[in-house]
């Protein structure tokens, strides 16, 4: 997909989970403009597994933070399951980032004195449910990723690898629409960034979770389904099916 263009497959005539249109993001630096996305439009689908890639400086964690609503784009739209991200209020986005979007970070963003187990039930606080029913739910996603039996152990006496299974687990805790990674294994060996990437795609295929990661190496992004590049704030390549 080039361009202003939105891929043409519409599976099942499902929504899609997020549809950029049109987004360009300026910034302003020492009284000139560097233009970080240029009239990107692209749609993500529920189930994909997407990998956006480029360069340093291509554009692709601006990318990611518009369609997580950490940033707004100077022009175009976001509409996150069919709502538009950019008519909201910095209170209505932050409300939306909590109920739809799961983030998981290079830096894990774990509290190092918590327990792998309470670094996951830190979103329940948002839920208004007995305790109970979410120690039962941060005790399942922590053996849907693996990492079941470190759960009682502190953060900081996790390995790098372990420790981003269980930001996975927090990410999922509430149900989100769509998982975001941001160079999730920016942190990690070979082996454990191989391990970490196979579980993602464990994750989207067996439980249909929509996940988009942002990488610089290309043999992390083979394992994803659709693979954007990005290119100077545009797309130069959609592998998405009917993408242009």
């Amino acid at each position: 997909m080039l361009g202003k263009e939105i891929a043409a497959r519409e599976p099942n005539g499902e929504e899609p989970v997020v549809r950029v249109m049109g987004v360009s993001k300026i910034y302003s630096q020492y009284e000139s403009e560097v233009r970080a996305l240029d009239d990107v439009s692209l749609d993500i689908w529920p189930g994909d597994f997407t990998a956006i890639i480029g360069p340093s400086g291509s554009g692709k964690s601006t990318l990611l933070n518009i369609m997580g609503c950490l940033d707004r784009p100077t022009s175009g739209t976001v509409l996150i399951d069919g709502k538009d991200t950019c008519k909201m209020s910095e209170k209505e986005l932050s409300a939306l980032r909590g109920q739809k979007v799961g983030f998981v970070f290079q830096g894990y963003n774990l509290l190092p004195r918590l327990t792998a187990l309470e670094n996951v039930l830190l979103p329940g606080e948002l839920q208004k449910k007995p305790f109970h029913k979410l120690m039962v739910k941060a005790k399942h996603l922590l053996k849907v990723v693996g990492i079941d039996g470190r759960s009682d152990h502190k953060a900081v006496h996790l390995s790098g690898g372990e420790q981003q299974r269980v930001a996975i687990a927090r990410a999922l805790f509430n149900d989100p629409v769509m998982v975001l990674a941001d160079e999730p294994t920016g942190a990690l060996d070979t082996k454990s960034s191989a391990a970490l990437m196979k579980l993602l795609k464990k994750l989207n295929k067996k439980e249909k979770i929509t996940t988009i990661i942002i990488t610089h190496e290309p043999q992390l992004a083979a394992y994803a389904r659709r693979i954007v590049e990005l290119k100077d704030g545009c797309i130069v390549r959609d592998s998405a099916p009917g993408a242009g």
